[in-house]
Parts: C-alpha cells; sequence; structure tokens
C-alpha cells in the first residue's frame, strides 16, 4: 500500500511540477556553441579580429547566478523577490545615513572640481551637483568595487537574457572597444548588468558618449576624474537636457489634486499645479520662469509618500536608469550637494508585497481593462495611477500604491 502511495505521489509530481531547466553542461555546451555560431561571425563583420575574440572568451562561462535569466526548459516568470535597489522600498533606499554619506563628499568634491564642473556646465548646460550626484550614485565617486568579467556577464544575458538582443549588441560593442584599444580584456570590469567604469555607461554609451576632457587623445571613465564628470554631462545633454531648468520641486498637493494625474504622459504648466493650491513645501513659491513651462506630477509612493511636480529635465535623468527613485536621488543629493535640506514628507516602509505580488496584481487590473505599462511587478507610474483609478472604482480613498488590502479586494 505504502509503494503503491508513493509511487502516486511520484506521478502526481510529474505532472504538476513545472519544467527543470537544461543540466549546467549541457548549457555550458550550448553557450560555447552560440558564441562560436553566433556572436563570433557578428564580431567579425564589425571589425573585432579572432584574436581579440579569444582572449574575451578565453576560460568563461556562462554565470547562472545573474538575475533576470530565462534558462533553457524553464517557464518565463518574474522573480518574487526583486534584487535590483532601484525597484525596492522607497524608505531603504532614501536611507538618510546613506545619503547624507554621499552630500558630505559631493560637497568637497564641488570645492575641489568647481573649475571643471563650471565648464562642463558651460559646454552641456548640467549643472555640476547633477554631475556629481550621478557620479556619486554609480560608483561612490570611482571608489566601488566593479568585481565582473564583463565579457562573462555580457555573454551570459545575450546567451540567456530576457532581453537577448540588447544584451547582443552591447556584448559586440564590449568587444570593439578592446579592438579600438580601449581596455585590455584583463580589464574590463563591470556590474551585474554589464555596465562599465567610473559612471556606469553601457558598452554602446561608451562607445558613443564617452568625452575625452583631460585631452590626453582617448576617452577614459576608468582613471580619469575629467573624462568622467565630462561624460556623465554629455550623456544627459544628448538625453535632452534643458539647459536652466531645475530637476524638480518637492510640494505638497492637497485631497483635490488625484494622485492618478501622475506622468510624464501628462504634462501641464506649474502655473496651473499653483492655481489648483499646489504648494512647494520649502514655503517658497514656483519660480516666475518656470510658471508657464511644463511640470509633472510625481508620487513616486504614491500618496503615502513625498510628492513632487517634476520638469522634463526629471525624465532625462531617467533616461540614465529608468527608475522614479534613481531620478529622484540624483535630484535630491544634487539639490543638498547644492545646500538645500532632506525631504519634508517621510517615506512609507516596504508594502507588505514581493514582486511577485504586484505582478499578480497589475494582471488583475490589466484583465479589468487598466493600462499597467507591463506586469513586471515594478510599480511604476502606469500601474500607481491604474491602482488609484481602481481605488476610486471601489470607493477607496485613492493612495496610488499597491498594498495588500487591495491586492485581496481585487483577488
Amino acid at each position: 500500500m505504502k509503494k503503491r502511495l508513493a509511487a502516486l505521489c511520484l506521478a502526481l509530481m510529474a505532472v504538476t511540477a513545472p519544467a527543470l531547466a537544461a543540466p549546467k553542461p549541457e548549457i555550458e555546451a550550448g553557450f560555447r556553441r552560440f558564441l562560436e555560431a553566433e556572436i563570433w561571425p557578428e564580431a567579425r563583420a564589425n571589425g573585432v579580429s579572432r584574436a581579440t575574440f579569444d582572449a574575451a572568451f578565453r576560460g568563461v562561462e556562462p554565470n547562472l547566478s545573474l538575475p533576470d535569466l530565462q534558462l533553457p526548459g524553464q517557464k518565463p516568470k518574474v522573480e518574487e523577490v526583486n534584487r535590483q535597489a532601484e525597484f525596492q522600498s522607497p524608505a531603504a533606499y532614501f536611507d538618510e545615513k546613506k545619503i547624507a554619506g554621499v552630500v558630505a563628499k559631493g560637497r568637497a568634491l564641488l570645492q575641489a572640481n568647481g573649475a571643471l564642473l563650471q565648464r562642463i556646465e558651460r559646454e552641456t548646460g548640467v549643472p555640476g551637483p547633477i554631475v556629481l550626484a550621478v557620479w556619486g550614485r554609480e560608483s561612490g565617486y570611482g571608489a566601488a568595487k566593479i568585481p565582473y568579467n564583463a565579457f562573462e556577464v555580457l555573454g551570459t544575458k545575450a546567451y540567456l537574457s530576457r532581453r537577448k538582443d540588447m544584451f547582443r549588441a552591447e556584448l559586440i560593442a564590449a568587444l570593439k572597444i578592446v579592438q579600438e584599444g580601449h581596455l585590455k580584456v584583463s580589464d574590463m570590469k563591470s556590474s551585474w548588468a554589464g555596465a562599465l567604469g567610473q559612471p556606469q555607461f553601457m558598452p554602446s554609451k561608451f562607445r558613443a558618449l564617452a568625452v575625452d576632457e583631460d585631452g590626453d587623445g582617448r576617452p577614459d571613465i576608468w582613471n580619469s576624474v575629467p573624462d568622467t564628470l565630462a561624460s556623465i554631462a554629455h550623456y544627459l545633454q544628448m538625453s535632452g537636457w534643458q539647459r536652466g531648468r531645475p530637476w524638480g520641486y518637492e510640494a505638497r498637493f492637497p485631497a483635490g489634486v488625484s494622485c492618478t494625474g501622475e506622468g510624464p504622459d501628462r504634462p501641464r504648466p506649474i502655473a496651473d499645479f499653483a492655481k489648483a493650491g499646489v504648494a512647494r513645501a520649502s514655503g517658497r513659491g514656483f519660480p516666475d520662469a518656470e510658471l508657464k513651462r511644463p511640470g509633472h506630477l510625481l508620487m513616486p509612493a504614491g500618496r503615502l509618500g513625498p510628492a513632487f511636480v517634476a520638469t522634463p529635465n526629471f525624465y532625462v535623468i531617467k533616461e540614465y536608469n529608468n527608475s522614479d527613485l534613481y531620478a529622484l536621488f540624483i535630484g535630491h543629493v544634487a539639490d543638498r550637494i547644492a545646500g538645500g535640506g532632506g525631504f519634508d514628507a517621510r517615506w512609507p516602509g516596504a508594502s507588505g508585497l514581493t514582486r511577485g505580488d504586484v505582478s499578480r496584481l497589475q494582471e488583475r487590473l490589466q484583465k479589468q481593462g487598466y493600462d499597467v505599462g507591463g506586469t513586471d511587478g515594478l510599480a511604476g507610474f502606469k500601474t500607481r495611477r491604474s491602482i488609484g483609478q481602481a481605488e476610486e472604482k471601489l470607493g477607496l480613498p485613492a493612495t496610488c500604491w499597491p498594498t495588500p488590502a487591495l491586492a485581496k479586494k481585487l483577488g
């Protein structure tokens, strides 16, 4: 009897268990075939020599510990836990001790590099504190260790990630960086996402946007502070930075201004915000020069945290890293490097939902006809305002923030 029950359990497990990923030796063999049959011909067509290609991949194996991989035989799924800081709890991301350290170092560097940053601002329109904030966030002003083999990361992601085409292009760009003599293979270290150097440029961004500011004949984002700072500013300039405008303002929004109006696709003159009773948290009025210019409602934690009137420059910062929290961190730290203070409102703690929970909430909203911007488990502005619309439809106060209570109601 026990044997029959055991056999029945095994049979049920075989039916209900998800398909297992291919064994590691199979993945490694497929990786080598992929490199030889697909990447080498494309690299050769882009001027990469066989010697460079072989040196780049000597001893390289796929790194299966990297996030956002889609292994052969494995069903697509959203990870339950979000490993990228920019999409986790706002309260953790804006930890005051961490921010204070970045600000203090940034203020010292603003003094030490004042003339250089002023020159860069004249060239690009991007203020020095913004440039310093990006540098501080990306690599701790050049002090952070960047441990990964770039060819291991980019090769793995070109073969196994959900965005294979993007990483394939970045892999070819990385090979060209070595071929063109910018770095040796042994010096090609990257983040887990394949980003390089002190400003953490993806390889294609380095080739397109890196600047030789120190005049030595080559852009060097690994060892040259002038090149690093100018390259960051050039990146933002080419992304559309509007000279002379701030990134935005922390503000207090009356109850009559709904959080469902958030988003870069819903601009309005800043004067309209003022007429609706929106006031800067600092107590100062909006600058006269800004009143006729477009602004955007921004509530990264819905009604539960600080709120902002953002300018188009906020969304330029998002071109560097497509996260509201990242762009807000850069703007806030830049303001404080320039002498400003902390946030007026407090950030909420963790929502109590995992990334997988938010993805399932998005799926339910999407089925009801809401545009959530994708079911990736990340509460971007389309998800936030859709939540607010659903809350209003249910007769609830609109918070525009994912909560266990709303997930249960929509369940």
